[in-house]
């Protein structure tokens, strides 16, 4: 996948980074594998706005994605890459040999009428599905459970990949996108591959109308407000500040919010790599 400027005849052209979907092969999902999404526009079920800046948004259906990866030695076929306007990777239709289908999270490289295997004895190959006890070491992977049979928690927005680093008893050393170094347990799944849409992250949306189109209202900030409304409210002009915080007061910047006292911590070896000032 790649992006493309746009040539700049209107404002909102002008800094527009668009995506090209010339890896998507159809643009009908499956029927049997979506449902219709009822929208909340952030209110809970009282009524009340509890999520602020959701709202509108085109119509869109969701997609079963098939995150255990649970049909042991029964092969697929590809037959599909399709977009997913619920996540930022592609996803591909699968076609089992038993006559199922499933939508799986694509990785890089993956073709229409390519063969996936889940299981112990897959081979290592690009879109197939080990446990981490089988997978070589230094194998880029992503779909990674933490629990096994749980479905996959890591590594599955575009772009993403984890490398298995080494094995120590019963845990696989994993280092995850983030930089973090952890341990998890050898029997959990894991697929071959990095995730595509690697230039997900280059596109840039050029005007306010486009991040309407995605559900996203237009965010107030928090300097612009009333003391009554936020922490950073107030002030006479531009005199009002401070350290950055969140509307509960919470520190926005340079705090840590984990747990100092979270049960995985004995499982992380290294933390993520702190953002550069």
């Amino acid at each position: 996948m790649a992006v493309k400027n746009i040539k700049p005849t209107t404002p909102g052209q002008r800094g527009k980074i668009a995506p090209v979907f010339d890896n998507i092969t159809t643009n009908i999902p499956e029927k049997s594998l979506t449902f219709g999404i009822c929208k909340t526009g952030g209110r809970n079920n009282y009524g009340r706005r509890s999520s602020r800046y959701i709202g509108g948004g085109h119509k869109k259906r969701f997609r079963i994605i098939d995150f255990l990866r649970n049909k042991n030695g029964i092969p697929g076929i590809v037959k599909t890459i399709e977009y997913d306007p619920n996540r930022s990777a592609r996803i591909a239709l699968i076609f089992y040999k038993d006559g199922e289908k499933r939508y799986v999270i694509a990785p890089k490289g993956m073709e229409v009428g390519q063969e996936i295997i889940s299981g112990k004895d897959a081979p290592i190959e690009i879109g197939n599905t080990l446990p981490l006890s089988e997978i070589p070491l230094g194998t880029l992977i992503h779909n990674i459970e933490l629990t096994p049979g749980r479905g996959a928690m890591i590594a599955r927005s575009a772009g993403t990949y984890a490398q298995l680093v080494v094995r120590e008893g019963k845990y696989a050393v994993i280092k995850l996108p983030s930089g973090e170094t952890r341990k998890i347990l050898i029997t959990c799944n894991a697929t071959i591959g990095s995730v595509s849409n690697l230039d997900h992250k280059l596109v840039k949306h050029g005007k306010a109308g486009r991040k309407r189109w995605l559900g996203r209202r237009p965010r107030t900030r928090g300097v612009a407000m009333n003391p009554v409304d936020h922490p950073m409210g107030g002030g006479e002009g531009k005199a009002s500040g401070g350290h950055p915080r969140s509307r509960k007061g919470l520190y926005a910047k340079g705090q840590p919010s984990r747990k100092p006292k979270k049960n995985s911590d004995k499982f992380i070896i290294e933390r993520r790599k702190a953002k550069r000032k």
